[in-house]
């Protein structure tokens, strides 16, 4: 039966993929990879044996209409992403999207994300948060910067270690340096960390420690 199942991967510890996950996973007829030699790893680790297919950003755009018109020949076709869940800072969007304009059911597995246990183990408010993802680079991102000065529900970012710095000292300019903040690396991979304190403590510490692995960044928002 013609489906898009979005397949989350572990984002660290291979315990942390479901059951369910590698079942679809070898039942489907396609499985798209935002890197195959990656994905190819964890594959094998399960023993599946599905044909892979590249499907990232660069060509996302070229292959979502020649996907589309495939899954509606009768395919069923799992979508994951490096790790984590398909679409959360990841390619995903443009296909889901597709998929259900042109009346294709679309089915998403629960599984790992890296911002949740970041943010619940933060200390911070979740009952109420924001999403970032990652910032702009270069174009607009002082502006979206101005307009979260204001927000008081908790934020969560994604950021690399070589511009984790950067970030941080931007975040001293608009919220203030004694703004409480968590940074997660590594989550649920053998070196997992977590510094809790304010931007200039978290700032000062990164800078006798260099930054290593993916950040997930929980910032407090504006007290009421």
């Amino acid at each position: 039966m013609a489906k898009l199942y979005l397949v989350p991967t572990p984002i660290g510890n291979l315990e942390d993929m479901t059951l369910r996950a590698i079942r679809i996973l070898k039942e489907v007829d396609l499985i798209l990879a935002e890197d195959t030699r990656t994905s190819k790893v964890l594959l094998n680790h399960f023993e599946v044996q599905t044909p892979l297919q590249s499907y990232h950003m660069h060509n996302e755009h070229q292959l979502v209409e020649r996907l589309v018109a495939k899954i509606m020949t009768g395919l069923s076709v799992a979508l994951i992403s490096d790790a984590g869940t398909p679409g959360i800072s990841d390619p995903g969007f443009l296909l889901i999207r597709a998929c259900l304009q042109a009346g294709i059911e679309t089915e998403c597995l629960p599984g790992a994300t890296a911002f949740v246990p970041a943010l619940v183990q933060s200390g911070l408010p979740c009952d109420r948060f924001v999403f970032e993802g990652f910032l702009p680079v270069k174009k607009g991102r002082q502006t979206r910067l101005e307009a979260l000065k204001n927000e008081s529900r908790t934020m969560v970012f994604y950021e690399s270690p070589h511009k984790l710095l950067k970030t941080l000292t931007d975040f001293i300019s608009h919220f203030g340096a004694e703004r409480p903040v968590s940074l997660s690396r590594e989550i649920s991979k053998k070196f997992e960390e977590t510094k809790r304190g304010s931007l200039a403590e978290v700032h000062d510490y990164f800078q006798q420690k260099p930054p290593k692995g993916e950040f997930v960044i929980v910032l407090a928002g504006l007290p009421k």
